[in-house]
């Protein structure tokens, strides 16, 4: 039983600069990382799922955030760095911070049947809690890689990190050597 990798936001909107939800320069340090683990996934035969923000234009989020990701935009797309591991399938658009919400996202993995959920991508205190809280709702084995996720916010991410663990129960790994 193979592993399902969930790459969450890893997209131009959230890691370029000048885009209005850009994460930050650090932001961009998870990039190798989460090269490294989907290289690793692909490998072992895992199957890789990018979970991407793709709103509306009236998006009711934009009350809370700057409008950001919007359809039919270049902030909706992969950043090129990750490129070469979408395919057609694989991409799952999302306009709420789980993936789950609305997506086929709880179905695809219901039939992949995975070993263990592994969640990566930005940001670790909105999105990828929210999926990574919703997997574990579903009694998935959850994994959050800790070099593969950050934040615009380095205290909500710690904090996050730590929710993960010790609340819902994810295990806390990392991909590059220590």
């Amino acid at each position: 039983m193979a592993n399902v990798v969930l790459v969450v936001d890893m997209l131009r909107g959230f890691l370029e600069p000048g885009h209005n939800l850009y994460c930050g320069d650090a932001s961009r340090e998870i990039v190798p990382n989460v090269r490294s683990l989907l290289q690793r996934e692909r490998g072992a035969g895992s199957t890789i799922l990018f979970i991407c923000d793709n709103h509306e234009p009236d998006d009711l989020e934009f009350r809370m955030f700057p409008v950001h990701c919007v359809k039919g935009t270049a902030e909706t797309q992969v950043i090129p760095e990750l490129q070469e591991f979408v395919a057609g399938d694989n991409l799952i658009s999302k306009n709420r911070y789980s993936g789950f919400f609305n997506t086929e996202l709880e179905e695809r993995l219901r039939e992949l049947s995975p070993e263990a959920v592994i969640v990566c991508g930005v940001c670790t205190d909105i999105c990828v809690l929210h999926t990574a809280a919703d997997a574990r709702n579903r009694d998935y084995t959850v994994e959050v890689p800790t070099d593969c996720v950050a934040s615009f916010d380095p205290d909500a991410h710690r904090w996050a990190l730590g929710h993960l663990e010790k609340v819902l129960g994810a295990r806390l790994v990392t991909v590059a050597p220590a």
